[in-house]
């Protein structure tokens, strides 16, 4: 069959793999020779701390997918193009320097990379070059699936509902890589370059390795069979930190080294099989994807409360709210489980869906803190940060989201530690200084006997901090914060699951 395009360019993003790639796929059946290409922007990183895993991830992502690309393409020259600069800028004069007649990317859903390639797409056309962007990252996109009346879905299940009626009833869209001989084009001698080191790029190492965090599409691939034996018993463990429950393919998600389409497959596949596990982990990415249309349809939610209602709650401020949200992010309010969290997404980049839940309620609903500023700081810290995820799930938490909890629900810092973690093992992990507590204290530390915090080697207030706030005031403070969003809904609280 005769190709549309003698040459193209493939600009890889959130899709670092080669296997089921909408983008490179489409190339490949559009272009006689294909190059690819990936740019550190400048946009992007020069905010970050020189010290980014996410950076480290992605450079060494980056090696795997040249080693792909190199494989495929059967050349040793024939691998990826890198650039650092800024993006808007790279890829137009890449695409012009090759010679290519297109350029091909998957589809990126948040509002500064929309306006990114807005920009790109009007440098492009001045050069006379097509830009043809795919979907790559969900399974169902945007405005793809759309209620009875037309308008996007804001409440989780009929989305959920509707998501499985589409994509159950159909094999998943299969994206076929295999080059031709000689399809992958040889890079330009005078670019012919290694990826660069992150000391090229201006970083520096982080603990990225010492975590064993695996990167790149091996990486993913490894993990997800690794997951894959303990996909079936997930529903009875996800909720437990302390235990290996997780597929842990949250930043494999993110930047694409894993195929979306693939994972949900196969998760549809054990489902059909009777798989209560499967079932689960299936909602946790349609959840993936319901926020993600919600950021698509609704973009304000970006900088501002999904129900317009919350944008007027008054949140603490000034120097008290600053001192409260300081021991917040350094794991110092008293609460253990909430101090183990955030003990963990410091030194990991990495923090348990259930404590993400936890901490972002405590920050919310015990310290009275407005909930971007928690949004910012998972931001800067997570491995795995996506905007859309991460706004749903802070505004779910604030109750200012789509399909949230109720304003009147409030976690329990303490029950949920009992709950979740009851022998302490993972608050031992993170706060070591506790270790010596028996589990039916090291929960609520202030509630053990002296003689008990004594033998345990814990002084209040020195060696761990005594709770920040009292819970069941912060409760009734959050009650009195919310009332102006129960005066303009109408809504009375429920003593029904009032606290968690």
């Amino acid at each position: 069959m005769e190709k549309e395009f003698a040459c193209g360019l493939v600009w890889f993003r959130r899709d670092l793999r080669i296997d089921d790639n909408a983008a490179l796929s489409l190339a490949l059946h559009s272009c006689r020779r294909v190059y690819c290409a990936f740019v550190f922007d400048r946009e992007i990183l020069d905010p970050l701390p020189r010290a980014d895993r996410r950076v480290e991830f992605i450079r060494d992502s980056l090696v795997d997918l040249d080693a792909q690309l190199r494989l495929a393409g059967g050349d040793a020259a024939a691998g990826l193009l890198v650039r650092h600069g800024h993006a808007s800028e790279e890829i137009v004069s890449l695409a012009r320097a090759l010679g290519v007649q297109a350029v091909f990317a998957g589809h990126d859903y948040e509002p500064l990379a929309i306006a990114r390639d807005r920009k790109v797409l009007g440098a492009l056309a001045a050069a006379g070059i097509a830009l043809h962007t795919v979907k790559d990252h969900v399974v169902l996109e945007g405005r793809e699936l759309l209620t009875k009346t037309g308008t996007p879905y804001t409440v989780f299940t009929p989305y959920k509902n509707a998501w499985l009626a589409r994509v159950g009833g159909a094999p998943m869209p299969d994206h076929g890589c295999t080059p031709l001989p000689g399809q992958l084009a040889a890079r330009p001698s005078a670019m012919c370059q290694d990826v660069p080191s992150l000391e090229q790029i201006g970083f520096e190492t982080t603990n990225l390795h010492s975590l064993h965090i695996p990167t790149g599409a091996s990486g993913g691939n490894s993990l997800f069979a690794d997951f894959f034996d303990r996909m079936d018993d997930y529903h009875a463990t996800r909720d437990f930190p302390a235990v290996k429950g997780p597929s842990y393919l949250g930043v494999h998600l993110r930047f694409g080294t894993v195929s979306v389409r693939r994972l949900a497959a196969t998760a549809l596949q054990r489902v059909v099989q009777g798989s209560a596990g499967a079932a689960v982990w299936l909602s946790e990415l349609v959840w993936r994807e319901f926020y993600c249309q919600i950021l698509a349809n609704f973009p304000h939610v970006a900088h501002a409360a999904f129900k317009p209602a919350y944008n007027a709650i008054e949140w603490e401020h000034g120097a008290h709210a600053h001192k409260l949200f300081k021991a917040w992010c350094e794991g110092r309010t008293g609460y253990p489980l909430v101090d183990a969290a955030m003990a963990q997404i410091n030194q990991s980049g990495y923090m348990h869906n259930r404590l993400r839940m936890v901490a972002a309620s405590f920050l919310v609903k015990d310290l009275g803190i407005d909930w971007r500023w928690g949004e910012k700081y998972f931001a800067r810290h997570l491995n795995d940060f996506d905007l859309s995820a991460n706004n749903g799930g802070w505004q779910w938490v604030a109750s200012s989201g789509c399909d949230a909890q109720p304003y009147f629900r409030i976690f329990n810092p303490v029950s949920q530690s009992e709950k979740f973690d009851p022998q302490g093992k993972f608050i031992r992990r993170y706060l070591p200084q506790l270790a010596g507590l028996p589990a039916d204290g090291i929960h609520a530390p202030w509630l053990c006997r002296p003689l008990e915090l004594q033998s345990a080697g814990v002084a209040l207030g020195k060696n761990y901090p005594g709770p920040i706030v009292a819970h069941d005031a912060a409760r009734a403070l959050t009650m009195a914060r919310y009332a102006i969003v129960r005066k303009a809904s109408g809504a009375s609280p429920s003593a029904r699951g009032s606290a968690q």
